[in-house]
Formats: structure tokens, C-alpha cells, sequence
């Protein structure tokens, strides 16, 4: 095996490593395992893509952020290395020369999401490649106990164990000791070999500012006046906040930009770049910004609404000063938030009713099932997210295991002139694709195909179907699209107890919604906190410091914050009319019919149902 130091220098050109990273690459070639917890900005990509280097094969990388690929991938390839993604945004033949590098072994770095492994062409290519590491970035979504829970990690951790993969490397920011522990047990890392290099960040002054919400934009005004020049970022929780609140500091002299997922895919490529190619610029954005974004120059990161929780909060802060020069992150912390960021939560909460009803259905189906997550979701009133954090209990359980997911459809485009689509394949390859087109559905541009009518029709095998839509896409005579996604699913148990399948998953999602709630919690708690106020939150993620740190808010004053008090919420009867609330239930059960479903309506939350029956407070 290469020297891994030389390799450092002669592709990176380091002479030295950062904390940990010779520590998590050494175990990964070593042991096979590794998990990596490093504060934002801690050099984590090096501790796969330098194995990669090192090791035969293709190393997998998943990640769940594309601006973070795109960046890695164009930094990877301006230094030869061949490094690719495969994405929703490439095109049929930028996604076939990706998946020939994958196949003829010259890749040495594949970035995908998490969905990837649900499209069976890309876990068939894995199957006959030589995937030399399997590295999971945000690893911390594999965990129940997580900030951001995501139910297709858990799958990950299956996909991994299915194709037998030689090393695994889990990372992420944000780890509790819960969180680890999960991540550990989860991908079959052992605790030893774990490295944590810890998230007190002394070059951040920590400042948290109690704000009544009437003066908070003119305090956060008065800072930005006052602030030396540098590049900062002001975070929001809504997205009308970013866009009022971007035009006021606008109004006032600022250079802002507002920033969130409700922008063209365009106009937010725009002001990243804008943002990014100035070391003074400051844009107000939801928490949709920043993930991925390798800019080191970040001077000041202020939190105009409270974060989510302590996670989200030190992520988001760890954006400021990852040069290691002076740089300033501020909470203006307003009790007045809260509500919204506890309606976010109860609006991810089933009800019993929806979860009694999604359960029957379920073990109605027979041994085996395949799931449309949408049509189930808004059946059943619970949102997608929520249906696969579901689905993956009822696998924890025993209850379900799930198949292999599939594309009830397939899109094809082909070439204007059909004999010579057939013309590039051999003569009994051009019959049975002919049989196959012949089963579609024609449109005026686009040939939809059913998998199952086609293996009906044609008495083949599903395996042959898909293999002839690769055929016209690797072929360049056809533009393939996969469609209608689909989770198979076995039913484990015939006699399995609804009831108590019900009343596990109610306790699992009340469990979660407390934790939830208690995290918001965790915030008002710092900002109140009687002492060294960066010591406890790096001791929230395990990190224990003695020393007062000296540049926190508690440090600078010696003073025990006080929130205000929380502005009292306008009495529900004072909004509503509480006849046309029944006339709308009566007209809209399956939407309002129970009292959760009605009490989310009315506090503005919205839900599948709802979007089914095209109401809105």
C-alpha cells in the first residue's frame, strides 16, 4: 500500500495532518471501521478520499448534500483525480459515463444520496464493481436519538452489510454519546474505534443576546452597523422572515440577499456565487444554506430566530471562522419563537387513528406488497417522511423486511428514427426489444412502460425488462427515465397483534416528539445557563472543559441571562368561527375528522390530507 503521507503532500500538498485524521484513516485501513467526529470545517472528506487513493476500487461515498459533492468533486478532478457523482440533475449520457467508469474500475471516488440505492440499475452496477470503502457523511441521520433522523440510513447500514463491503467510515459534526453509540452500533464500528476530536472552537466570540421580538431586528440592525467588515450570515426560520427581513436591512444600508428552498434552483445558485466571491457580503437564509458550502472566511453568524436544537445550532455556527481567525456567532434569543418550532414538530406526529389505519392496511396486504409512498401517505394522512420512519420500525420490529425497490415504470424517449434505434443491436436483442416497446403506452414524446404488463404480456422476467431499458440508454439510442418508485415488502408474521404493533409505534413517535421539544428547550436553557456558557454546550456533545472559556456572553459579564417572557398567544376564539369549523369538518372527515387533525388545521400546520382535500386555514 502507498505511503499514505506521501500521498498527502503529493496530491493535496499537505506536509501535515489535521487532528484526527491520521488517527480515522489509520483505523479504517487497519481494522476495517471507523466513525469520525469532527466540528464543521475539521477535515473530515480527507479521511475518505485519501484511502481512496490508497486502496483499489472505487470508494462510495453517500451524502445527502449535492452542493458539498459538486464542490468536492470539482476540487478532487482539478487535482486528476477521477472523482464523479451520480444525480438527479445529470442527463442519460452523463449518468451512462459515470456508471462505465463505475464498471471499468477507473473511478476512484462516487458521491451519491441516499435515494441512490433505491434504483435497482445502480445496486446491480455496485454488485460487479469493486467498491473499496463505503464512507457515510452525516452519519448522525442513522440515529433515532439524532437531530435529524432519516429512516433511509438505516437502510444504508443493510446496503453495506448486503454487498459485503471491506471498510466502512461513518462521520458527522454532531454527535451526542447517544448519537455516537447509535452510529457505532448501527454500521458495526467498534467503540474503540471511534475518534472525537472534540468542538470547542476558541476563536469564536459566543455571544447570546435575550431579544424581545419588537426589538430584535433593529438590535440585529445596530450589530451589523457596528461590525468590522466580513462575510457573514443571518439565520432565519421562515422563509417569508428571510425575504422581510433581507429588504429591511437592504432598506438600511446592508448589502443582503435572501436565501431558501422556496428560490429557483437558479436564482440560489446565483446568490451562493454572489455571496461566495466576496469576503464582505451577508445573506439572510433559512437553514437550506451553508450545508456543503466550503467557505473558511465567515466572520459573523447570526442566529435571528432560535435554532431547532443545540445539533442544529452548533452546525450552524460552526460556519463562522473555520480559518481559525477571530470571528463572532450570535443568538438574538426570543421566546416568541418557540411555538412555530413546536408546531414543525407535532405536525410530524401521527395520530393513533391514522397509525391503526396504516397498520390494518398493511397487514392486509398479503405476505408480499409494494408501497407508493405518496398515494399511502396522503390515504393515511401521515407525511412521507413519516410513513418510511414507519415502515423502518415495523423492520426494527420484525413485523416487515423490506425487498428490493423497484420503478413501477419507465419513461423511454427513443430516436425519431426507429429501424435504426433496433438497427444497433443484434437480431434477436432488437426482437424482444420490440416486444417490450410494444407494451407501452405512447405518448407524443415519451413511451411509458409497466414492468409487470410487459412481464405479463411478454412471459419473461422483470430482470430482463430493466435490463432492456440499460440496453437502449447504454446504446445512445433512447433516453430512459426511471418512474413511480416503489418499496417492495414482505410481511414477516401473519399472527403479529395490530394492536400492539399500534401502541409500539405510538410510544416510538411520542417518544421522538419529546425529545423533539425538549430539544427547543436546550436552547433556552444555554442562553440562561449560570456559568461558562461554550462549556456546556461542548459538554452537551460529551466534550468536558474545566476552564471557563472567556469570550462567551456568561464569560464576559459574569451576569446570568434573563429571557423575556414569551408573548401570550391571541385566544383561538378570537380567530376562528367556530360554526364554519364544524361545517368544514362534516364537509372534510378524512382531513379534520380527529381532534389532532383538526387542532393542526387550526394552528396553521399543514398535512397530507389536507393537500388531498385542497383546504388551508
Amino acid at each position: 500500500m502507498p505511503d499514505i503521507s506521501a500521498l498527502l503532500h503529493q496530491h493535496f500538498g499537505f506536509r501535515d495532518f489535521r487532528p484526527g485524521q491520521r488517527e480515522v484513516i489509520d483505523e479504517l485501513l487497519t481494522q476495517g471501521r471507523a466513525l469520525a467526529v469532527f466540528p464543521t470545517g475539521g477535515g473530515k472528506s480527507l479521511c475518505y478520499q485519501l484511502p481512496a487513493l490508497a486502496l483499489e476500487g472505487t470508494a462510495l461515498v453517500v451524502s445527502p448534500l449535492i452542493a458539498l459533492m459538486k464542490d468536492q468533486i470539482d476540487f478532487l478532478q482539478n487535482r486528476g483525480i477521477a472523482a464523479a457523482r451520480l444525480d438527479s440533475s445529470l442527463d442519460a449520457n452523463e449518468s451512462r459515463a459515470v456508471t462505465d467508469s463505475l464498471r471499468n474500475g477507473t473511478l476512484k471516488l462516487l458521491y451519491v444520496a441516499p435515494e441512490r440505492f433505491n434504483n435497482e440499475r445502480f445496486l446491480d452496477n455496485l454488485k460487479r464493481a469493486n467498491i473499496s470503502l463505503f464512507a457515510v457523511d452525516e452519519a448522525h441521520c442513522i440515529s433515532e436519538w439524532g437531530h435529524n433522523f432519516r429512516p433511509d440510513y438505516l437502510k444504508l447500514a443493510q446496503f453495506a452489510r448486503d454487498l459485503e463491503v471491506p471498510r466502512i467510515l461513518a462521520l458527522t459534526a454532531t454527535a451526542t454519546p447517544q448519537v455516537a453509540h447509535s452510529i457505532c452500533e448501527g454500521f458495526e464500528i467498534p467503540p474503540q474505534a471511534s475518534v472525537n476530536t472534540g468542538f470547542y472552537r476558541p476563536n469564536l466570540k459566543f455571544c447570546l443576546t435575550p431579544a424581545r421580538g419588537d426589538k430584535r431586528r433593529d438590535l440585529l440592525l445596530s450589530r451589523l452597523q457596528k461590525r468590522a467588515a466580513g462575510s457573514g450570515i443571518v439565520y432565519v426560520t421562515l422563509q417569508k422572515t428571510a425575504e422581510h427581513l433581507a429588504a429591511f436591512l437592504e432598506q438600511n444600508g446592508i448589502e443582503t440577499r435572501a436565501y431558501h428552498a422556496g428560490l429557483e434552483a437558479e436564482n440560489r445558485h446565483e446568490i451562493q456565487n454572489w455571496w461566495m466571491e466576496s469576503d464582505a457580503r451577508l445573506v439572510v437564509a433559512t437553514i437550506a444554506f451553508g450545508m456543503g458550502i466550503d467557505k473558511s472566511d465567515v466572520r459573523y453568524v447570526y442566529h435571528f430566530n432560535l435554532p431547532k436544537g443545540l445539533e442544529s445550532y452548533s452546525q450552524e455556527i460552526g460556519r463562522a471562522g473555520r480559518d481559525g481567525k477571530s470571528s463572532t456567532v450570535e443568538l438574538l434569543a426570543c421566546p416568541d419563537d418557540v411555538p412555530t418550532l413546536e408546531n414543525f414538530v407535532y405536525g410530524d406526529t401521527p395520530t393513533r387513528e391514522s397509525l391503526e389505519a396504516l397498520v390494518e392496511h398493511l397487514l392486509g396486504l398479503g405476505e408480499e406488497f409494494a408501497v407508493n409512498a405518496y398515494a399511502m401517505s396522503q390515504g393515511f394522512d401521515v407525511r412521507q417522511l413519516v410513513l418510511k420512519t414507519t415502515l423502518t420500525y415495523l423492520e426494527l420490529t420484525g413485523v416487515l423486511r423490506q425487498g428490493t425497490p423497484f420503478y413501477a415504470a419507465y419513461e423511454v424517449r427513443p430516436i425519431p428514427n426507429l429501424p435504426a434505434m433496433y438497427s444497433a443491436f443484434s437480431e434477436k436483442a432488437a426482437i424482444f426489444l420490440r416486444e417490450v416497446m410494444a407494451t407501452a403506452n405512447v405518448g407524443r414524446i415519451w413511451h411509458k412502460i409497466d414492468p409487470e404488463i410487459a412481464v405479463e404480456k411478454l412471459g419473461t422476467k422483470r430482470e430482463h425488462i430493466v435490463r432492456a431499458m440499460e440496453l437502449l440508454e447504454e446504446k445512445g439510442v433512447a433516453e430512459v427515465r426511471a418512474a413511480d418508485a416503489r418499496s417492495r415488502y414482505h410481511r414477516l408474521n401473519a399472527e403479529e397483534d395490530a394492536q400492539a404493533i399500534v401502541d409500539d409505534l405510538v410510544e416510538r413517535f411520542s417518544r421522538r416528539e419529546s425529545a423533539e421539544i425538549a430539544r427547543i428547550q436546550d436552547v433556552l436553557n444555554l442562553v440562561e445557563h449560570p456559568g461558562c456558557q461554550t462549556n456546556a454546550l461542548v459538554g452537551y456533545f460529551g466534550e468536558i472543559r474545566e476552564q471557563p472559556c472567556g469570550h462567551c456572553s456568561f464569560c464576559a459579564t459574569g451576569k446570568v441571562a434573563k429571557l423575556p417572557p414569551q408573548r401570550p398567544l391571541p385566544p383561538l376564539e378570537s380567530s376562528i368561527d367556530a360554526g364554519e369549523v364544524a361545517e368544514l369538518r362534516a364537509q372534510y372527515d378524512a382531513a379534520l375528522g380527529q381532534p389532532r387533525q383538526l387542532a393542526r388545521f387550526l394552528c396553521g400546520i399543514s398535512s397530507p390530507a389536507q393537500s388531498k382535500a385542497r383546504i388551508g386555514r
